[in-house]
Order: C-alpha cells, then sequence, then structure tokens
C-alpha cells in the first residue's frame, strides 16, 4: 500500500484543526472511517454541527483510488483542491448556484480533518465551513451564508453588504440558555468596524421587514437563524447621542426632551421630568432611585448591556432596563434641564396595567414594581433551578441564614439584588404547643409603621336651646374608634349640658345630610363634614311616640319668581341652616307651631311691630282655611336629617337629632292683637320638597304617621324686612378652638423598634403549625439580620382598617448622617467595621396631600456635586439639609458609609478634603416647600 504524501501548506493546515497528527491507516481503513465510521456520512445531522464542503472531482478521485487499492498511482488524489468551488483566489468567495452531488460533497468535521491529516490542504485555500441549521423542522447544511445590507442611521442611502452565517459563535459563551449560538452580536461589531464606530459607544439594531417597517434586534446574544435574518435584509446601526437620546426618538411629534436647548450644559443629574398628567408620583420614585449611585454608575457604564436577561419569563424582555436606562442616560448627560418620560410612562402601562391611563398613584408601589422589574430583566441567572426552603429545625442562626441568603442567590443574581436586598429574621412560636419555627427571607425595602394616636381631632357647632345665645364653634377630642356618644360626652365637658340632650347632625346644601344615633361610630364623619351637636329637651326624641315632645326637623325656603309665560308660577329655594326644633306633642297645631318657631327664630327674624299690625286679618287668620296648610312628610328616617350649620352658609353636611324647644306653649303666651304673619309652613320631605300625604290636622292638633319636615316658606318682601342674614349666619368660637392637640413627632428608630415588635396574627391569616397540624394565632416577630447597601424605609403613612382610612401626618425624625442600625441588626456583629451599620440618607420622596389627592416631590443628593436638590417634577432647585425633614417625608433612601466611601474618588493633594456625605452648601435662600 503506497503511503499518502502530505504538502507543508496540508500539514500546517491539519496542525491547526488537529494537534495530534495520526499515523496514516490502510486505504480499506481510510474508506471505512470516511464513509460507515462513527464520525463518516453516515450520522444523521444535527443542529450547530460543523460540515465541510469538498470539491466532487476530487473527492471521486479518492474513492477511485481507495477503492483500486493504490494499485494505478495514477489515480492519487493529492492534496485537496477546491479551486473550482471559488470565484477567484483573493476574496475566496463561494460560487453562486453550486449544487450537491454536482459540485461538492459534504463531510462531517472529523471526517475532514481524517482527510486533511492524510492528503492535506491546498496552499493558501480556506477550508469551506458550514453549520447544520434547522430549517421548518428539517436539518440540513447551510452552504450559503445570509448576506445583509448595513446601514448608518446617520446615512440611511449609503449600504455596506456583509455576509454572516446563520449560527457562526463569537465572543459569547456558549453554554447561555436564550442563545447556544450568539452569533448577531458579530453583525453588530461588523457594523462598528465598517463605520467607524467605536465599541465604547453605545449601538443597538433595527431590522426592516418586508413591509417596510423597523424593528428592533434587541438581543445581540441570539443566532443569525433566531434572529430570522435573511439574505438581502437591511439591517440599520444607531448610535446614542452624547445626551443620552437616540436619533430615532428624535421625532418632531415625540420629542424625549421638554425644552429643545441644544448648547445648555449642566449639572449631570440635575434634571427635572414633565409631568404628563398625575405622574408625579412616577417622577419621584424615578428621580430616588437615580440618586442611588452604585445604580446609575452600573447603567452609565453600559454594564447592563452584558446583563440584559430576554428569555427570564419572570422578566419583560429587558425592555423596562432598557427604558430606564435611556431616562438615566438623558439625565446625566448634562444637556438637559428636563425630559419627557413618555416611552419609560408606556413601557410601565404596558407590563403593569394597574398604572395604565394617568390615575394618581403611590410612589412606593411604582418603586416596588420597578425594583422587581429591573432585577428580573437584569437577572444573570438564566435558568432558575428548584430550591427548597427549610427551616432551621435547631440548627444555628448563621447556618440557616447563610443556607437562606445562598439559596436566594442560586435563583436571583443582579445588580438590584446586590443593592438593595437585605435578609430578614422571622420568628414565629405556636401559642398552643409552643413549637418555634425560624427561617430567614430576602426583603428589597422596609416598610416600617408610624405610631399612631388613638385621639382624633373633631370640630363640631353647638347649637343651645336658647335661641339668644348664637351657635359655638367647638373643638374636641374624641376616642378615632369611638361612637357618637363619645362625641357629646366631650362636648358636655365645655358647655355643661348633659349628653343625654344632645343630638349629633350631618348637614348637606341647606338640608339635613343625615341624623346620627349614639351608637353609631365616629369613623363614619369625615373630617370634611360640618358637624353640629343640638341641645334637645330631655323629654324629646325622633320617632319616639312614648315622649311627651317631638322633634321637628325645619327647613327654610324663600319663594322665588320662576321664568314661566306670565311669571305666575313661583319656585321654592332653600336657603340658611335647617333647625331641629322641639314640640309639645299633646299642644301641636298649626298656629302653636308657628309661635314656636318664631320664638326659636327670635335672634335674627324680627317680629312685626304695632305699625305692621292689620286688623283685618283678624278673620282671615281665624279662618281654619287661611291658615298654613299641611304639606307632604316624606317619611324621613332619622338617619338622614342633619343640624343647622352654626358656621358660614357652605353647605357642608351635617347630622343631628332634633332638640326639643323650651319655648312656652301656646296658652302660656299673653293675649294680644293678632299681627300678620311672617313666613307660612308647609310639611315637606326629607329634600324639602312638597309632598302632602302623611300629615293630618284637625280642631284640636296635628298628628303624623312618620317623621315631618317641615319648611318655613318666606315672600322674598318679609324676609328681606323682618329677616337679618348677617345675624343668623353668626357664631362664636368657644376658647377651645384655639388649642392645638399637637402631634409629638416621632424618631425613626422608633418606628423601626415597631417595626421589629412582636405581633399576634391576624384571624384573616393565620400560621399553620406543623406539630399541631391546624392553623394558630401565632405570635410573630421580625429582626433585621443583614443589611443592603442601599437602603430604603417607607414610612407606612397611609392608614387602611376595617374602621377607617386616613393618611397619618405626623412629623418623623429621621437624621440625615450616621443612621446607626448596629442596636437593630441580631446577626453577630464586626466589631471592626462599624461602618457597616450606619448609614448616610441620598434621597426622600414626599407626599404633600390627603388620600384622595395630592403631589409627590423628591429630596436628592447628587452623588458628583454632593448638592441637595428639590425636584418638582420639571423643576428643580437647590436646598439646604435644615429642609428635608418634613411631615411629607414618605420614603427614605439611605446608603451605608462603607459604600459611599467605596464610590468616592481620589481626591489629588491639590483637592479640598471630601464631606463624609451629601454636603451642605452654603448661603442659599430658605425655601419653604410645606
Amino acid at each position: 500500500m503506497a503511503a499518502v504524501a502530505e504538502s507543508p501548506a496540508a500539514a500546517a493546515a491539519a496542525e491547526d484543526r488537529e494537534p495530534q497528527r495520526e499515523a496514516v491507516p490502510g486505504l480499506e481503513s481510510q474508506r471505512r472511517q470516511i464513509e460507515n465510521g462513527e464520525n463518516g456520512r453516515g450520522p444523521p445531522l444535527r443542529t450547530g454541527e460543523s460540515w465541510f464542503l469538498v470539491e466532487r472531482h476530487w473527492y471521486k478521485q479518492w474513492e477511485v483510488h481507495v477503492q483500486g487499492g493504490g494499485q494505478d498511482p495514477s489515480t492519487f488524489p493529492g492534496c485537496i483542491n477546491n479551486a473550482e468551488l471559488f470565484e477567484d483566489q483573493v476574496n475566496w468567495r463561494l460560487k453562486k448556484g453550486l449544487v450537491e452531488g454536482e459540485d461538492y460533497v459534504l463531510l462531517p468535521a472529523a471526517a475532514w480533518h481524517y482527510l486533511v491529516s492524510w492528503y492535506g490542504l491546498e496552499h493558501g485555500q480556506p477550508p469551506i465551513e458550514r453549520k447544520v441549521v434547522e430549517l421548518s423542522s428539517i436539518q440540513k447544511v447551510e452552504v450559503y451564508p445570509v448576506e445583509l445590507l448595513l446601514i448608518q442611521h446617520s446615512d440611511m442611502d449609503t449600504a455596506h453588504p456583509a455576509q454572516f452565517n446563520r449560527t457562526d459563535s463569537i465572543g459569547f459563551q456558549e453554554d447561555l440558555e436564550c442563545a447556544p449560538s450568539p452569533s448577531t452580536d458579530l453583525v453588530l461589531r461588523t457594523a462598528q468596524e465598517q463605520f467607524l464606530v467605536s465599541p465604547q459607544e453605545e449601538t443597538r439594531l433595527w431590522i426592516k421587514n418586508a413591509e417596510g417597517s423597523f424593528e428592533r434586534l434587541c438581543n445581540t446574544r441570539v443566532t443569525v437563524l433566531d434572529a430570522a435574518l435573511q439574505t438581502g435584509q437591511v439591517v440599520i446601526m444607531e448610535t446614542r447621542n452624547k445626551d443620552g437620546t437616540w436619533p430615532s426618538a428624535q421625532l418632531p411629534a415625540m420629542s424625549s426632551t421638554s425644552e429643545e436647548d441644544e448648547d445648555f450644559q449642566g449639572q449631570p443629574g440635575i434634571c427635572g421630568l414633565t409631568n404628563l398628567g398625575n405622574t408625579c408620583f412616577m417622577n419621584s420614585a424615578l428621580q430616588c432611585l437615580s440618586n442611588v449611585p452604585q445604580l446609575t454608575n452600573y447603567f452609565l457604564k453600559n454594564r447592563y448591556l452584558e446583563e440584559l436577561n430576554f428569555c427570564n419569563p419572570l422578566g419583560m424582555k429587558g425592555e423596562i432596563a432598557e427604558a430606564y436606562a435611556d431616562l438615566v442616560k438623558q439625565a446625566w448627560s448634562g444637556h438637559h434641564r428636563s425630559i419627557v418620560p413618555h416611552v419609560f410612562k408606556t413601557k410601565v402601562g404596558h407590563f403593569a396595567s394597574q398604572f395604565l391611563g394617568y390615575q394618581q398613584h403611590d410612589s412606593q408601589e411604582l418603586l416596588s414594581f420597578l425594583l422587581d422589574g429591573l432585577h428580573e430583566d437584569l437577572n444573570r441567572v438564566k435558568k432558575k433551578e428548584y430550591v427548597e426552603l427549610c427551616d432551621a429545625a435547631g440548627r444555628p442562626d448563621q447556618e440557616v441564614a447563610r443556607e437562606a441568603w445562598q439559596n436566594h442567590r442560586r435563583r436571583n443574581d443582579s445588580v438590584i439584588v446586590d443593592t438593595f436586598h437585605g435578609l430578614f429574621k422571622s420568628t414565629v412560636v405556636c401559642p398552643d404547643c409552643g413549637n418555634v419555627s425560624v427561617t430567614f427571607d430576602p426583603f428589597c425595602y422596609l416598610s416600617v409603621p408610624l405610631p399612631v394616636t388613638h385621639k382624633r381631632v373633631m370640630e363640631v357647632f353647638f347649637v343651645s336651646m336658647d335661641p339668644r345665645r348664637k351657635p359655638e364653634q367647638h373643638r374636641l377630642v374624641v376616642p378615632k374608634r369611638g361612637k357618637i356618644s363619645d362625641l357629646c360626652v366631650a362636648l358636655a365637658k365645655h358647655t355643661g349640658v348633659s349628653p343625654e340632650r344632645m343630638m349629633v347632625a350631618d348637614v348637606f346644601s341647606h338640608r339635613f345630610y343625615k341624623i346620627y344615633q349614639l351608637e353609631e361610630s365616629l369613623s363614619s364623619i369625615l373630617d370634611r363634614d360640618d358637624i353640629f351637636i343640638y341641645e334637645v329637651s330631655g323629654r324629646a326624641a325622633i320617632g319616639e311616640n312614648s315622649r311627651e315632645d317631638v322633634v321637628l326637623p325645619i327647613y327654610l325656603r324663600e319663594r322665588t319668581p320662576a321664568r314661566d309665560y306670565n311669571n305666575s308660577y313661583y319656585g321654592l329655594m332653600l336657603f340658611g341652616h335647617p333647625l331641629l326644633v322641639s314640640v309639645p306633642r299633646d299642644r301641636l297645631s298649626w298656629d302653636a307651631l308657628y309661635h314656636i318657631l318664631l320664638y326659636r327664630l327670635s335672634r335674627y327674624v324680627t317680629r312685626p311691630s304695632s305699625d305692621d299690625e292689620d286688623d283685618g286679618d283678624e278673620k282671615d287668620l281665624e279662618d281654619k282655611d287661611n291658615l298654613p296648610k299641611p304639606g307632604h312628610v316624606a317619611g324621613g328616617s332619622s338617619q338622614d336629617p342633619g343640624p343647622e350649620q352654626a358656621g358660614p352658609s357652605s353647605g357642608v353636611a351635617g347630622g343631628s337629632r332634633a332638640p326639643v324647644d323650651n319655648a312656652p306653649g301656646p296658652s302660656h303666651w299673653p293675649q294680644r292683637a293678632r299681627r300678620k304673619h311672617l313666613f307660612t309652613l308647609q310639611t315637606v320631605n326629607s329634600n324639602g320638597t312638597s309632598d302632602r300625604s302623611t300629615f293630618n290636622e284637625d280642631t284640636h292638633g296635628v298628628s303624623f304617621s312618620s317623621q315631618p319636615y317641615i319648611a318655613i316658606d318666606w315672600e322674598p318682601e318679609m324676609k328681606k324686612r323682618y329677616y337679618d342674614e348677617v345675624e343668623a349666619e353668626g357664631y362664636v368660637k368657644h376658647d377651645c378652638v384655639g388649642y392645638v392637640l399637637k402631634k409629638a413627632p416621632v424618631r425613626l428608630q422608633e418606628c423601626i423598634e415597631l417595626f421589629t415588635t412582636t405581633e399576634t396574627l391576624e384571624k384573616e391569616n393565620p400560621w399553620y403549625c406543623p406539630n399541631c397540624k391546624q392553623h394558630q394565632l401565632a405570635t410573630k416577630k421580625l429582626d433585621l439580620w443583614m443589611l443592603p447597601e442601599t437602603l430604603i424605609i417607607h414610612l407606612k403613612r397611609f392608614s387602611y382598617t376595617k374602621f377607617s382610612r386616613e393618611k397619618l401626618d405626623t412629623l418623623v425624625e429621621f437624621p440625615i448622617r450616621d443612621l446607626d442600625f448596629s442596636k437593630f441588626v441580631v446577626k453577630p456583629q464586626n466589631e471592626s467595621a462599624p461602618e457597616l451599620y450606619k448609614y448616610d440618607l441620598i434621597a426622600v420622596s414626599n407626599h404633600y396631600g390627603g388620600l384622595r389627592d395630592g403631589h409627590y416631590t423628591t429630596f436628592a443628593c447628587n452623588k458628583d456635586s454632593g448638592q441637595w436638590h428639590y425636584f418638582d417634577d420639571n423643576s428643580v432647585s437647590p436646598v439646604t439639609e435644615n429642609q428635608i425633614e418634613s411631615k411629607a417625608a414618605y420614603v427614605l433612601f439611605y446608603q451605608r458609609q462603607d459604600v459611599a466611601r467605596r464610590l468616592q474618588p481620589q481626591p489629588s493633594l491639590s483637592d479640598p478634603p471630601a464631606s463624609p456625605a451629601c454636603g451642605t452648601p452654603a448661603n442659599f435662600e430658605f425655601m419653604d416647600i410645606n
């Protein structure tokens, strides 16, 4: 058997491929290895494998040679020569239209290496390596690479052709779950080389589809095949502008900057965010997060590009991280006074439907979503393994904590975890068997409660039965979860009137909105309600026939001419404050009621003088038909009415029980000549409109089948003449109104202590005891075990309970520097590193207003200048440290001191010494933000 000669070039090529050259086997052995062996042409194609093209004539010559046993020297094939497959000998471009079996044969990688080692490769020729791809579930060797047209965004008219194998793998690990052969990065790097763009500049790719639309090629770690790139497709490379924006975003109708000023150059990070409509909560959260140095440096240095996780099912395909990165780069470019976060708002609404639209939301809720979204988009763990949570089972805390943290990091590893995640120690004790369960749980922020006062301040108006006394305004301190009776008891201490002779009512728009029962909860009364408490006779009550007196709700109405064809129709309009009047049941008649009401109104209603007497009316007045006729009684419930308002005519709702009037009865009044009536009386419903159905009258008195409402109807001229509106609206302030229940400020440390206090679980959230085999109302205690680099503290100002909903405006005193957590951390501490437990403030999210409305702003310390600034949407102004602490503080951002020192640039010998925390500039004019 003849030996096979090898050329030097072939030997060199084979040496590159096969470092250890094998001895040349016999010809029959060669045939078996190439044709039928495990590494030969027989095995099926597998996606991703390499196959090589061999010129068909050379391969046929080799087959003749090995089949003939080498007897004919003229059949020796010599070095592998693929020259017929190339268009030229310079660029070595493959000819178009080559057909397998006619022009070439395909050999697997092992067979190719064997032939090269035995026969060599023609000097200078490159091997023609191709990959196996899966197209429509069929594996095939893709002979011709994808040819793309590369265009730079700034010059859409220039196209550079470039060829890419669909399954090339360059520059990335092969074991990535998302992209086993992440070769599209080659497209990006090729474009950077062709357009002379530095690799340090941030670029991205767009694909032009057949219909002419453009689509982002977000994940450059996938293969050309997975990216579905086709020959002839246009790929545009875009380079980020110096101001942090992208050229493609600079459309006239969708500018990301609110102020166009190309020459503007300011302090990086001092950039406002435009309010898009109730988006101040989002702006506040973004400004706080933007001023966390570690996170902002991470994005500014483009480290996020290497860690974008496009295949995380819990993430948002990298879109939230990219949208946030765009905001950070623009805000910290120094080229914008303010930017418009429209794209970010759209992305948030797309992935979190609760933030769709333009309703007001909570900055802490958005912050929680954003931190979670950024974490999943940047999670370095591509495939989360199953981790079983283990109880302590009597093991040492340090061992259990270390195991819990390692398990957490096995599934969660991102810059968010590095920066914001800490570890709780949770201890649950069963009240029956005493079983103790200890677990360690990660956290991203602390939601600490505020010490809640059990008292409430309420302002009310007291209306005395004495018509000569003006209503009095009182400020009362009552139990927050008290009853209406507690309100009466508190008022009794100021007035000396027994609580049993008081009724509480709510007035709205000159009507009784509600009359409260003594056992009702005070939580049903809002702070904005106008509450009136009426003094009533101890003999009277609404709807109780056993009492000697009856309480009548009284409305005031004025006749006003309505627009009609002949102006003959008169309308009735409510005015002033309604009354609750006590009337003796046994002497209740229309005439008696008229005089009782006249007595009750005597402070601001003038009786007619003798000159006003009209004897001609006496006969008419004695005539029953001319007496005020009863009207409709609405059968109003005692829950509907409310007392008259003693203050200004604001029309705020108030409710009260009807007082019994102590006016002398008609039989005791001195006999005198009748005077003309100032007003008429009419039965009405609870809304003050007439309804004659349930009120009856006989010669002795008035009876009613349900709660009556009586309207006093005034003629305009009579009202103008005898009714004093100024006096009717008058009221006086009791001395207690000047008193203010000062809420003592609390220290932030008190809130943290309250957070770590042992509590008993509620019935709605019991704990299942593995020993008792049932749910128990166990006791639970949370302790801090490990603190993060940046600690977010959420002050729970919004209180939602089954009894009430309110915002706590307690002043929380929090330190700017040296917040010491050493006494709160239960993990054994490192005495040589006290800075691991001390924190400095770097940002505050503020909330002004109440539950239903409000406004969010931000205080933040610039990481470069050390100067504090106040961010109010697109307005930014410098502030001093003594302006930061206020009742509006809602979310606090603290940075650990050792991290601050690590991030602080090393000063040169000529630089002044740096402040240990964000500095306080001198001579800034005080800005009153409260």
